[in-house]
């Protein structure tokens, strides 16, 4: 039995195959056609999955797309119509594109496909639940979605117990804690749907100024979690803005222009919107577990990606476990509507891996073998060397140590934002330069983000407090006392982003202003080559921690073939690139065009 999941039109479309209840495979879009978020129709991720179970479309039993889009087009009318006549600016841009391809996904379908068999269209929000529980290694669960909206929810939550998913309870549209969390993300400068991981990140330099006034004025905030938005304050019901001149006289000026300057209040607003968001997080859980008992709890949905929250509630909230769907925005939802047509639309038994879950480390995008690498690089003339597979870990380990960068490609791509030790660029985390240098140098981002450790499993608690697995980048833990660095009293009083080239601890290139860190851990069961190079590194430096940051340039995906690896290796100041058993050196490599043009174009000669 071949289902296909599909996700598309707002934003990181994607496609999945589950075969028999397996996931086979998975990808976003935007990694095929470089094209950030693409919210395109997944015809290249379509193929892709196809290709990869040796498929044509005819072999395709179900097509399971990720929501009901007459029942969003339902909201997206009666919300206009509810604020007539605001909004028909707005209305005008949106309908023709509705009228002539979201509302026609059915015929979408078979026209690009050529498909001609059976479809089913869950609700959005049961697409999340379903990839947050189905893979998980839960016989039975709770489960919390949050987002900015589906149909017309915007957070539900439920339990998952053996092949059913129920939905017990959910917050509709307008009120959102994900398009709060966007607003301010516009507020702040940055790009809805692509920023709020910097507003995360810039969170710890700000003070928590406007807690107050964000629950006096913007959301009222109840016991259980549950909440309402003051609308007088956001114009995204009827505008092209996620807020309005009102809110700009709440928080003392205008939204920041993108690429200004990033000022103190930037950075309070962060802090500010980041506490609101952890405070809903935690009483959720809570009154989710109270509600239902459960001792495990599976989270999926935009929201899920703040795994500084996410941490908050594995330390403080009342359940023992947490599982979190590691693509748990909007290209999520293509596996999980796959999921739900096998197990609960088919009625098909499930039966979870209590040792482990069944996303399979999220590797389950393109690979390219050796041969096929080295027959990319003989065809373009590129130098390289090569050695045997068996001694790439310890040859990369040696670089690392030596205090190179390198672009790190290997096996499948990851499925979902973060890069997991095959499309990565890796640093020595020791070094108190390396972030600095890896933020301007090779991502041409922002020098406040920080970067996430990649750390080997069975010594995960020697350098942060958390005594759990953490596979996917998704939990944010603090930096153990035993190995942080003492202040003084000068570099104590420090404020803003005055704390950023502070030495904190003895991995400080991935330990954050607040001790805290984005862990990623390692181990031999879904990456063994990935925990090899770990393993080396540690062999030859007593330190089991490097770091890992995606491998992609600001304002562009991760990379999927080795033409991208090249190009964004080119266009960057890395010092090798290690694709499969090839290994590149930067300083031997012809000028390349593409990657000329493309700096000159950003002025960053």
């Amino acid at each position: 039995m071949n289902i296909l999941g599909i996700s598309c039109f707002y934003h990181d479309s994607a496609a999945a195959m589950v075969v028999d209840g397996n996931i086979m495979a998975a990808a976003q879009e935007e990694r095929f056609t470089r094209r950030k978020h693409d919210a395109g129709f997944p015809k290249n991720a379509i193929q892709f999955c196809l290709d990869h179970c040796k498929l044509d479309i005819n072999d395709v039993d179900i097509v399971s797309f990720y929501d009901k889009p007459f029942t969003k087009f339902e909201r997206i009318l009666e919300t206009y119509l509810s604020f007539a006549p605001l909004g028909i600016s707005s209305f005008v841009k949106a309908m023709p594109l509705w009228l002539k391809q979201k509302l026609m996904i059915p015929n979408l379908i078979r026209k690009e496909l050529g498909y001609e068999g059976e479809m089913i269209f869950p609700e959005h929000h049961e697409s999340h639940a379903a990839s947050a529980f189905f893979p998980s290694p839960f016989e039975r669960a709770a489960f919390i979605t949050m987002d900015g909206v589906g149909e017309w929810t915007t957070t539900s939550y439920g339990t998952g117990r053996g092949n059913r998913i129920k939905i017990l309870s959910e917050i509709h549209f307008p009120h959102s804690l994900g398009l709060l969390y966007s607003a301010f993300t516009y507020f702040t400068g940055f790009k809805v749907n692509s920023g709020e991981y910097k507003v995360m990140g810039l969170a710890p330099y700000g003070e928590p100024k406007y807690v107050q006034i964000i629950k006096d004025e913007l959301i009222d905030i109840k016991a259980d979690g549950s909440f309402r938005l003051n609308m007088e304050y956001f114009n995204y019901c009827t505008g092209l803005t996620m807020t309005n001149s009102k809110f700009d006289r709440l928080f003392d000026g205008p939204p920041r222009k993108s690429e200004s300057k990033i000022t103190q209040r930037e950075m309070d607003l962060a802090r500010s919107v980041q506490e609101v968001t952890e405070e809903i997080m935690l009483r959720t859980s809570r009154h989710v577990h109270s509600l239902t008992g459960e001792r495990n709890l599976c989270l999926a949905g935009g929201v899920a990606l703040n795994c500084v929250g996410n941490g908050r509630i594995l330390r403080e909230g009342p359940f023992e476990s947490i599982w979190i769907q590691p693509a748990a925005g909007d290209a999520g939802g293509a596996l999980g509507a796959a999921l739900f047509a096998w197990t609960q639309f088919l009625d098909n038994p499930r039966q979870p891996d209590g040792n482990g879950d069944a996303q399979k480390g999220s590797y389950l995008g393109p690979e390219f073998s050796p041969d096929a690498i080295a027959g990319y690089l003989d065809e373009k003339g590129y130098p390289y060397s090569r050695i045997p597979m068996e001694k790439i870990p310890d040859h990369a380990a040696d670089l690392i140590g030596n205090q190179k960068v390198l672009g790190w490609f290997q096996g499948r791509m990851e499925f979902g934002p973060r890069a997991l030790g095959n499309r990565s660029i890796l640093g020595d985390a020791r070094s108190p330069k390396m972030q600095k240098l890896i933020n301007l140098k090779i991502k041409f981002r922002e020098s406040f983000r920080p970067f996430a450790p990649s750390v080997l499993m069975e010594r995960i608690g020697d350098y942060f407090e958390i005594d759990c697995e953490s596979p996917y980048m998704l939990l944010v833990a603090y930096v153990r006392s035993a190995i942080r660095r003492k202040m003084t009293p000068e570099e104590i009083e420090l404020f803003g982003i005055d704390k950023l080239n502070v030495v904190r601890s003895s991995i400080p290139a991935v330990t954050h202003v607040d001790y805290s860190a984005r862990i990623q851990s390692v181990d031999g069961k879904h990456n063994p080559f990935y925990y090899r190079l770990l393993k080396a590194f540690e062999q030859k430096t007593g330190c089991g921690v490097i770091i890992n940051t995606s491998f992609n340039v600001r304002g562009e995906p991760i990379v999927c073939t080795p033409e991208d690896a090249y190009i964004c290796f080119m266009r960057t100041e890395m010092d090798y690139l290690i694709m499969g058993d090839c290994i590149l050196d930067k300083s031997v490599q012809p000028e390349l065009k593409e990657a000329k043009d493309w700096r000159e174009e950003f002025q960053l000669d």
